[in-house]
């Protein structure tokens, strides 16, 4: 394999774990180099360290004192749609409230598309994303709510994963309760729909995905929907994800933590118990299983906070800072989707924490990278560590700080994935 030394680097940012203090959820010492280099072997990272000390390599490239951070790790979004909502959103910057019921807009829309126009769009939110140094992302179904439907999102993502255009993808049969189940047999139409999500839509989707996710929330699913269906996944062998505490204190957050959950994302609305539980996970052992990967079924259940999100519906933040400061694990992911969050973009999302959320900038940076992948479930991205992937963000600019100090400005100069540039 080709090696390639990087060198003209005023910041390194490595995160690497086998510098990190127990414990820490920033940078700690070691963790920030100056005046830096990288070699990367192939699709990997080989070696980091100061200039003056780096190895020889087949090739040579001078970054020019710019800042280098490991690529951006988004563990939530959802890419798979048709359709435009922002007429919505419109509505809502005009004083409308944000109600979970608008997902069936995008479901009408995404039922109609052609499976070549579908993956045409997912492409180009993938290749967005990347433009903005996302180098591991994850994706979710949700958008047809039908087997048939469910299954072909599925079977596009398993195909864009094994391709190696997508890193991760999810099944979210349980996304909202479509217009057709509504009194179907006589019965509430979210227990007729759990039945077919927890059922023969899960089974006709798990050969696609890894992880399964519920909306658990007022207007979606209530508690006992919500347990029904991921206990179905994780019976399945899928790893589970949970969407809770957007609205309301909806109860996500006791599922996710009792079934060793990945994460929970949203939690905008939330109690110094719910910090509390979260925070007491964090002491689950995370379980290697090879490549790359951590055991989906067991570990840690991250906070996975959605700063674009609370903008774009108006709610309350949610408590990033508390959640750090009772010791929970932290992740930052773009929700990128039409109806609340149509963005991609992770630099965005890191400025917006340091800003209004109270974040250090070495904790939101590795809330977005080390945070995302622990979400994930993966110790080969979110890191600078040797051996992980050589996903690299190369900023336009000498400080990682710019992030926050130049909000919204286009500050990624350069971005590689497994060693290719993008």
């Amino acid at each position: 394999m080709t090696t390639t030394l990087l060198t003209g680097i005023s910041e390194l940012w490595t995160f690497d774990p086998a510098l990190e203090e127990p414990g820490e959820r920033g940078a700690a010492d070691g963790q920030v180099l100056h005046d830096a280099a990288v070699v990367i072997d192939g699709d990997r990272i080989a070696w980091t360290g100061p200039a003056a000390q780096a190895p020889d390599a087949d090739e040579r490239h001078d970054l020019g004192g710019r800042a280098v951070l490991p690529g951006w790790v988004d563990s939530h979004s959802h890419l798979v749609f048709a359709g435009d909502r922002s007429a919505e959103f419109e509505a809502r910057m005009a004083g409308e409230s944000y109600a979970a019921g608008g997902i069936q807009v995008t479901t009408d829309a995404t039922r109609a598309a052609s499976d070549e126009a579908l993956r045409a769009l997912v492409l180009a939110r993938i290749a967005e994303a990347r433009r903005g140094g996302t180098t591991c992302l994850e994706t979710k179904t949700g958008y047809g709510l039908t087997l048939e439907q469910e299954k072909r999102a599925a079977q596009l993502l398993a195909d864009l994963v094994a391709e190696g255009e997508l890193d991760e993808a999810t099944y979210l049969g349980a996304h909202l309760v479509p217009a057709e189940f509504d009194g179907r047999d006589g019965r509430p139409g979210a227990d007729a729909y759990v039945d077919l999500a927890a059922g023969d839509m899960l089974q006709a989707v798990l050969p696609f995905v890894r992880w399964a996710d519920v909306f658990c929330e007022n207007g979606a699913f209530d508690v006992a929907q919500s347990r029904r269906v991921l206990e179905a996944a994780r019976e399945a062998g899928l790893g589970l994800r949970v969407h809770g505490h957007q609205i309301e204190r909806s109860g996500g957050v006791t599922v996710a933590c009792d079934l060793q959950a990945a994460s929970v994302d949203h939690l905008n609305a939330m109690t110094g118990e719910d910090i509390e539980a979260l925070a007491a996970t964090a002491q689950r052992p995370v379980v290697p299983t090879g490549d790359g990967l951590l055991d989906a079924q067991h570990g840690p259940t991250v906070a996975t906070v959605l700063p674009a999100c609370d903008l774009s519906t108006r709610a309350p933040l949610a408590p990033a800072r508390e959640l750090l400061d009772a010791g929970a694990h932290l992740a930052i992911a773009s929700n990128c989707n039409p109806g609340t969050s149509y963005t991609s973009s992770m630099t965005f999302c890191v400025g917006t924490a340091v800003l209004q959320m109270r974040l250090s900038l070495a904790e939101a940076i590795r809330a977005a990278t080390r945070g995302g992948a622990l979400a994930l479930r993966r110790s080969d991205v979110g890191h600078l560590g040797v051996g992980a992937r050589a996903d690299l963000h190369v900023l336009d600019a000498p400080a990682a700080i710019h992030l926050a100090y130049r909000p919204g400005m286009p500050l990624t100069h350069r971005v590689l994935r497994a060693g290719t540039a993008v």
